[in-house]
């Protein structure tokens, strides 16, 4: 059975060159502040509720389509869509709201997950030549649960390396691990945070039974194997630049026991390097990182490096 709720207040739609300004722009800078880890936990409990009546969703979404639409067949259109977002506020755990499973979309609030899935979704729009609301609803519920059957809350995908694989058997991303260098070093999946977190989550907390699901999706992604770009490599180079596009979504490798990524963005190239466009915790808002991603690896001990996800086009 197909569920939908949209929960959404319009973010407001400008040109790119005047990005979408955020009502609370809290949060002090990194050149003030020693950064906190923003770490990838699948979704827990929602910070706050949201006004699931109000239908600006569409609006938003449509009018994002339509200045897409207008743009040069050349434009990188995951960075197009990204800097739309620019000064949004970040808020955690947006998709635990509904007692039941229900596709949610919120425009107005994004953490770091839901900015890549939103920015993927409508980038995936331009690249079908579908401009609708639907369109964009129908990418992303297909690339959020399992074969895009919205069925219970272990039906979505709930770690990133399994929204990968996913996403790539569906030819929505491929997953770039080559040329060595500088793909030197290997990731082996071992995830359970949330078979071992379960009084973390309000659905499993309310549902125990889902518990033995979750643990089952744990163990298959589990003892699979990336290749990645280590920290220490993540540098101003040649080959860096030939390998890590504009657009491309980084997803940051991590040390923490039972978590696979820690935190997910968007590449941009800038002459002093390679900087993350991402739903900061930080910076409580969408920022494109002042810092390079080289330096804001090395402030993070437990960041190891990068995995390079491409979205075909």
């Amino acid at each position: 059975m197909r569920r939908y709720i949209v929960m959404v207040m319009c973010i407001g739609v400008c040109i790119l060159a005047c990005p979408m300004q955020s009502c609370a722009n809290g949060g002090k800078s990194a050149e003030a502040t020693v950064p906190v880890a923003d770490t990838l936990v699948p979704a827990a409990e929602s910070a706050e509720s949201v006004d699931t009546k109000k239908p600006e969703y569409r609006i938003t979404v449509e009018a994002l389509l339509k200045q897409a639409r207008q743009q040069s067949s050349k434009t990188n259109f995951p960075l197009f869509f990204a800097r739309q977002f620019l000064d949004v506020p970040y808020v955690a755990h947006t998709l635990e709201v509904n007692d039941e499973e229900e596709l949610v979309i919120n425009t107005s609030e994004l953490d770091c997950t839901t900015l890549v899935e939103t920015v993927t979704a409508l980038t995936l729009c331009v690249y079908q030549k579908q401009f609708t609301f639907g369109a964009f609803q129908e990418n992303l519920r297909h690339m959020r649960y399992r074969n895009g059957i919205i069925d219970r809350y272990p039906s979505r995908i709930h770690y990133f390396t399994d929204w990968i694989v996913e996403n790539s058997k569906a030819g929505i991303v491929s997953e770039i691990q080559e040329p060595t260098p500088p793909f030197t070093a290997v990731q082996t999946v071992k995830v359970n945070y949330m078979s071992q977190h379960p009084r973390s989550y309000k659905a499993l907390r309310e549902h125990p039974e889902y518990i033995p699901e979750i643990a089952e999706m744990e163990q298959h992604i589990s003892g699979s194997q990336f290749r990645y770009i280590p920290k220490s490599e993540v540098k101003n180079t040649v080959a860096m630049r030939e390998v890590v596009h504009d657009g491309d979504i980084i997803a940051i490798t991590c040390n923490k026991a039972g978590l696979d990524i820690a935190h997910l963005g968007f590449a941009v190239w800038l002459e002093d390097g390679l900087h993350l466009l991402n739903a900061s915790q930080l910076h409580k808002k969408v920022v494109e990182e002042p810092m390079t991603l080289y330096q804001y690896l090395r402030k993070h001990p437990s960041h190891t490096g990068i995995r390079i996800i491409r979205i075909i086009q």
